[in-house]
């Protein structure tokens, strides 16, 4: 399931160049670096892969969460319950 967000942008913010896509990676990011989104998590809400995120932290100088043992249990946890649902198979 999905959910759709919309934001009113200041014309300020808006006048910058893909503002939407620049408030989706901060919002990932921020996510990311408080622990309340897993790096899959970040990565999937960005509809991007694990090494692009990854490659978008880097870009930030964020490298004090690098992916650990515990987003790794995480992701899967969430590859089992994909599989069981039916939206994914593991190959």
């Amino acid at each position: 399931m999905s959910m759709k967000i919309t934001v009113e942008l200041p014309d300020d913010v808006a006048q910058r160049p893909d503002p939407g896509r620049r408030a989706l990676e901060a919002l990932a990011i921020e996510g990311y670096h408080s622990g309340a989104l897993t790096h899959y998590q970040a990565s999937q809400l960005l509809q991007v892969s694990r090494l692009e995120f990854e490659a978008l932290l880097k870009s930030r100088n964020i490298e004090d969460h690098a992916y650990d043992v515990e987003d790794l249990e995480q992701d899967l946890e969430t590859l089992d319950r994909l599989e069981a649902s039916g939206l994914m198979r593991r190959s």
